[in-house]
């Protein structure tokens, strides 16, 4: 099965573990604060990539990459934005389209903090895939894989990669 590969918040270094982790994958999706586009074109040459750009993200990540990413995959809907909070917090920027127009699966970066949880409310899945990058307040660097098939979201699993 391919799988997707998920990081956030690289700001600048794509850990060498990273292209073992994601070997298998057919995408690798970013959340933001990518860092420069010197990153974006190295995972980019490693694997197609879909990102969006970060608060940290300049000018050159900006053109070639949007603010949100909405799109469908495996016949799930999609949504990827860096600053987008999570269920019962979500950043107001998007916290009214998420209510009228909900995702399957709300994936944002900036907290740093790995999180993957199900909004019941609004019934998606949320995914943060914390920071991979050696920048920010988290401890331990992340990121996650998985499968989509059919609809569903399955085999998700996560990486650490040790300390900042």
């Amino acid at each position: 099965m391919p799988h997707i590969g998920l990081l956030s918040d690289t700001h600048g270094f794509f850990d060498p573990r990273l292209k073992v982790f994601f070997e298998n994958c057919v995408e690798i999706w970013h959340a933001g604060d990518i860092g420069n586009i010197e990153t974006a074109d190295e995972i980019a040459a490693f694997k197609p990539l879909r990102a969006v750009y970060g608060n940290i993200d300049g000018h050159e990540v900006r053109i070639v990459y949007p603010e949100h990413q909405r799109f469908t995959y495996e016949g799930m809907d999609i949504w990827i934005t860096h600053i987008g909070g999570y269920p019962g917090n979500y950043d107001s920027k998007v916290r009214g389209s998420i209510r009228i127009n909900t995702p399957e699966i709300f994936i944002s970066g900036h907290s740093h903090i790995l999180k993957v949880m199900p909004d019941k409310k609004l019934g998606l899945l949320h995914i943060n895939p914390g920071s991979a990058g050696k920048s920010g307040i988290h401890q331990i660097r992340t990121a996650v894989r998985f499968i989509i098939e059919q609809g569903k979201i399955k085999d998700l699993e996560v990486i650490e990669l040790g300390p900042r």
